[in-house]
């Protein structure tokens, strides 16, 4: 009976049932004392009540006497019950407690006041400042969530339904939510804790990834940390929910399954393409220490109302696996697979040390698939033949031949160049002619990023500057 949401007290009637033997109410929202009758249940052996609003003196006999045998908790006005629960003492304290209690309340009163003091100065500085300075509208959508329970997501998600589901990846799956009395949309990504080496400082790490600021990457709101109503360890990140999907949904999703047409152009595809580098620069190059992505992919990118691409799942491979105790340097994990197939450098093949150089290596594959619109692990790779080498090859003159069809501007001109029928240097068009000098450029751009050799590869900063000059002559008249 759990998860229904279930209201009221705890039916005194449970206890005529002399033969019972495991019950679960945990995640409802019952209220009320526990019927004392349930400790004369001799063939009671699991009582689960765990994530509701029960209130009052636990019982101490029968069942209740065997603490690996109840689940009480997340009940915060429980009280008294055996040692082993660990809960508060119920009324009837000693006058000395009582004492204690009174001293405590003095010594936060005080604390308060002197606490509400100070912030009257430093507000009525603060209105003084602003009043000179224009209006503005803080981002504190953050702050809305600083702490989130197993229940709430629980509810949030439907008791993450599949209705619910969006998708799942390397480091678990994700669920949209709605949280708050605001009805905020929110992705919650309920993380894979397969690996017994989860960081035991998990908190303190979710909390330097949510100071962890860009406008290229999706933003963690808060995390979750408790158990799952079955006690077991469940751990979850609260993302800002992404209305366009993924980057992957528009590259292969076919066009019969939306009612509208889901074709990126050429200069969307630039936009995303410059919105993932200068987000990877930002993680390489500008946070507190160097964090490496491990897993960047299309999926990973993500695409908001106005189509600006935000990179997810950064620092979870940080997050979810011990690091190295020989090295110093704490860039990222040495323990586990990094990255999925196709996008993963050599290296790692080979038990090379996760680092920048892969993230580049998987960013100028991201690059080849979204200009050629075919993945990595295409069929028509085989052997020796990759993307990577499939766009070099047609370097220079055909490398209108591996361009994604959807990009060629016209339908009849389209089926010629895939045929090779036609030369397209040779074309009168001026546009074909900027797009063909576009697509040349960051295909070479991409296999500078793919160099099998980690210290030949180009560095983000220099990808980001590349491309702006890219798309700046592609705009030129």
């Amino acid at each position: 009976m759990w998860g229904n949401l279930f209201e009221g007290t705890i039916p005194q009637s449970l206890t005529l049932l002399k033969g019972l033997q495991d019950l679960d109410l945990s995640l409802n929202n019952l209220s009320g004392k526990i019927p004392k009758d349930l400790e004369k249940l001799s063939a009671l052996q699991r009582l689960k009540l765990s994530f509701n609003n029960l209130e009052g003196e636990v019982p101490t006999k029968g069942i209740f006497g065997n603490a690996s045998a109840i689940f009480v908790n997340e009940n915060n006005k429980l009280c008294g019950g055996i040692t082993e629960l660990r809960l508060p003492t119920c009324h009837g304290s000693t006058k000395r407690e009582k004492s204690n209690v009174f001293k405590m309340v003095f010594v936060i009163i005080g604390v308060v006041l002197g606490f509400l003091l100070i912030s009257s100065f430093l507000a009525l500085y603060w209105i003084r400042k602003s009043k000179s300075k224009p209006p503005s509208t803080p981002l504190v959508i953050d702050d809305q969530f600083p702490k989130i329970s197993f229940k709430e997501l629980f509810q949030a998600t439907g008791g993450f339904s599949s209705a619910n589901f969006i998708g799942s990846g390397s480091f678990g799956s994700v669920y949209k939510g709605i949280i708050n009395q605001d009805e905020t949309i929110v992705a919650v990504k309920v993380l894979n804790l397969q690996n017994p080496r989860v960081y035991k400082s998990f908190m303190d790490e979710c909390k330097a990834l949510r100071n962890i600021r860009h406008r290229n990457l999706v933003k963690i709101l808060t995390s979750c940390s408790s158990l799952d109503s079955k006690g077991k360890d469940f751990k979850a990140l609260v993302y800002e929910f992404m209305p366009n999907g993924s980057l992957d949904d528009w590259l292969h999703l076919s066009m019969e399954a939306h009612n509208h047409s889901r074709n990126l152009s050429l200069l969307q595809r630039l936009n995303i393409a410059n919105d993932v580098a200068s987000a990877l620069d930002y993680l390489h190059y500008h946070c507190y220490t160097a964090i490496v992505h491990c897993d960047l992919k299309p999926s990973n990118i993500l695409l908001d109302g106005d189509m600006t691409a935000h990179v997810s799942d950064f620092g979870l491979a940080r997050l979810l696996l011990e690091p190295d105790d020989n090295s110093s340097d704490a860039q990222t994990s040495t323990i586990g697979i990094k990255g999925s197939i196709g996008y993963a450098a050599p290296e790692y093949g080979m038990g090379g040390r996760a680092s920048i150089h892969g993230d580049v290596f998987s960013y100028g594959i991201l690059l080849l698939e979204m200009f050629t619109g075919k993945r990595p692990t295409d069929q028509m790779f085989t052997d020796d033949l990759n993307l990577r080498n499939f766009a070099k090859a047609a370097l220079p003159a055909n490398v209108m031949q591996v361009l994604d069809p959807t990009l060629l501007p016209k339908e009849g001109q389209r089926e010629e160049i895939e045929k090779g029928a036609i030369n397209i240097t040779e074309g009168p068009s001026h546009k074909i002619d900027k797009l063909q000098e576009c697509v040349t450029a960051i295909i070479e751009m991409s296999l500078q990023c793919s160099m099998e050799s980690p210290r030949e590869r180009v560095q983000m900063n220099d990808v980001v500057r590349e491309l702006h000059l890219i798309k700046g002559n592609f705009l030129k008249a």
